[in-house]
């Protein structure tokens, strides 16, 4: 695995000025300055409001980071320290470089990453036009996949694959990006391009990273970072232009809990225009700043850009390769009261943008975000919480293969969009609702179901394992701290069970589906399968170990109830195999 060197030490200097200066200093400490600390977890001392019977569970107690303490809120005159830096050629470089006396730093652009499994995330302003590559140090290079735009930066996101021949340098550096025109030309040169010395390839796997970025409407930045839990005094910095020189500016931190540091605003330019690009980090005084791949652009907020329209209920989901789960789980939700949907997209390979563009021709509110970033679930579902706030007032977060469903529901002739409304339908104090969660078993099934899985299976576990939640946007506590089935909520606001619906979990599928859950698992808090820890988790599967080989009589485990009703139900409403593109 390729090692990369720590870039450097940030220190505060006061002393001449009335402001502070912000200096980046030589120096590194010898310790890895933003290692996590574990989650614990406290009860939250939700009651439910009807009687729990023996298939409900007990409500949830509200696993929970420690995070610090937000710092008082500074007068305008002292909270940023900005200065000017001299030195042009540094608008091209990111902010955590070492400054020695009497020289300029090496150049270093944090616009690549590699990811597990050999792949290399490549960001490049660059419209997709065509073919691209992936050129390495060396010669070897690979085909770039586009990925899509990222909202905060406009970046193109693409990935490819390491070459064989360049996993042996011990300093990798970041590969260039070459596209139709310019990869023709340099497959036809007599000496192939490689990258520029100084250009390093930050590694996701032991580096901490600053890998994303928002502007909200209220001006607040979410600055979405790995490796910074639980740190004190924590510091977000910006590089930007006021249109006379590069400025570089402090500010505490105002939260930082789980891979989301809330961060106020930057000072804004007196010179330059409103799409200023400005580039945020995160840093402890004393201590080195985070390498940074996140960019953002002041000329609007992200939820800015959403229509005026605010929807009752919204859905957000991240998953890889889900195209085959898409059209049905879209098109069920979309008929009982979802009005729009927030795909964020980890890295698939199946087409999904053909069959979004798709479902969009036919009528549906689809959004897809590029989401590169790996076991980040908890900071992808923060910032679609925080970036949908003017366009939804509930959401439900839930996975492709969850239905929300009520049995009141088994007599309807046809779906209705208001049938998720009594749910809804609560108290002003309440801020979440929580719906348990079935969890349906292979039913037989050896291979994925032609007419979808709320057709295809059809028995389930008795009793709910877990939950799922439809959360009131506006009540989600600052910090967007969530263990992925339910957000942490403002002190104003409480969380419900609900006896009016649930969820079905198509969890337990024919096996081919079901291995590919031992890739890795999505949260940043839950351990992947392979791993021989937690083995009693309600994320694993009973008894089935760490060893992705299908067990004997798989397609029969987990039926304790039959359960068809929304089999005939949705073949009632929409048709067999509903889900299926025609």
């Amino acid at each position: 695995m390729p090692r990369h060197r720590r870039c450097s030490r940030l220190r505060r200097i006061v002393g001449g000025v009335s402001v502070g200066a912000l200096l980046l200093l030589a120096g590194s400490g010898g310790h890895n300055a933003y290692s996590g600390r574990p989650v614990f977890s406290l009860p939250l001392g939700l009651g439910a409001p009807f009687p729990l019977v023996a298939d409900s569970p007990a409500p949830p107690p509200f696993p929970f980071a420690a995070d610090f303490s937000p710092s008082p809120s500074p007068s305008p005159q002292s909270q940023y320290s900005p200065f000017r830096l001299s030195d042009d050629s540094l608008a091209r470089r990111l902010l955590p470089l070492r400054l020695r006396a009497g020289h300029s730093p090496p150049p270093q652009e944090a616009d690549a990453v590699l990811l597990p499994d050999q792949e290399v995330l490549v960001l490049d302003d660059t419209e997709p036009t065509g073919d691209a590559i992936c050129a390495f140090q060396g010669g070897a290079s690979s085909p770039a996949r586009p990925l899509g735009r990222l909202p905060a930066s406009g970046l193109h996101a693409y990935v490819c694959r390491l070459p064989e021949p360049a996993q042996s340098f011990q300093q990798l550096q970041a590969p260039l990006l070459l596209h139709s025109s310019t990869s023709s030309a340099a497959a036809a040169a007599p000496d192939p391009p490689s990258p520029s010395p100084g250009r390093a390839l930050l590694n996701w796997s032991s580096d901490p990273i600053v890998f994303d970025s928002a502007l909200l409407d209220g001006g607040d930045v979410l600055v979405f970072a790995k490796g910074i839990s639980g740190r004190q005094g924590l510091q977000c910095l910006y590089r930007y232009s006021d249109g006379a020189g590069t400025m570089l500016a402090s500010t505490p931190a105002i939260s930082s809990v789980q891979q989301v540091t809330r961060c106020p605003s930057p000072p804004t330019p007196v010179k330059s225009g409103g799409s200023t690009k400005v580039l945020v980090t995160l840093g402890v005084t004393g201590e080195d700043p985070m390498p940074s791949l996140a960019t953002f652009r002041r000329q609007q907020a992200e939820s800015s850009s959403l229509t005026p329209h605010k929807s009752s209920i919204c859905a957000c989901t991240m998953g890889r390769n889900i195209s085959k789960f898409l059209r049905e789980w879209a098109l069920y939700h979309s008929a009982i009261g979802v009005d729009q949907f927030f795909i964020y997209d980890n890295c698939s390979e199946d087409n999904l943008a053909g069959l979004v563009a798709q479902l969009i021709s036919s009528g549906l509110n689809i959004t897809t975000v590029p989401w590169p970033w790996t076991k980040v679930q908890e900071a992808g579902l923060s910032h679609c919480a925080a970036t949908q706030q003017a366009s939804c007032q509930w959401m439900a977060v839930i996975d492709v293969d969850e239905f929300i469903f009520s049995t009141s529901w088994a007599g309807l002739e046809k779906p209705s969009k208001s049938l998720l409304e009594p749910v809804i339908s609560v108290d002003d104090s309440v801020g979440q609702i929580y719906l348990a969660c079935y969890d349906f078993a292979p039913s037989g099934q050896t291979a994925h179901p032609p007419e979808g899985v709320c057709q295809g299976y059809t028995c389930r576990l008795k009793n709910p394992q877990r939950h799922k939640s439809l959360v009131r946007l506006d009540a989600v506590e600052p910090s967007l701290m969530n263990v992925v089935h339910h957000f942490k909520l403002k002190p104003a606001f409480k969380s419900i069970w609900t006896a009016l619906a649930r969820v079905n979990h198509y969890k337990y599928q024919a096996w081919p589906e079901f291995k590919v859950k031992f890739k890795r698992r999505v949260s940043a808090y839950v351990a992947d399968w392979k791993d021989p820890i937690n083995l009693d988790s309600k994320d694993r599967a009973p008894g089935l170990g760490v060893d992705d080989t299908e067990p004997k009589g798989w397609a029969q485990r987990y039926c304790e109830v039959k359960d068809n009703i929304l089999q005939l139900l949705t073949a009632r409403w929409f048709g067999v195999g509903f889900g299926n593109p025609h």
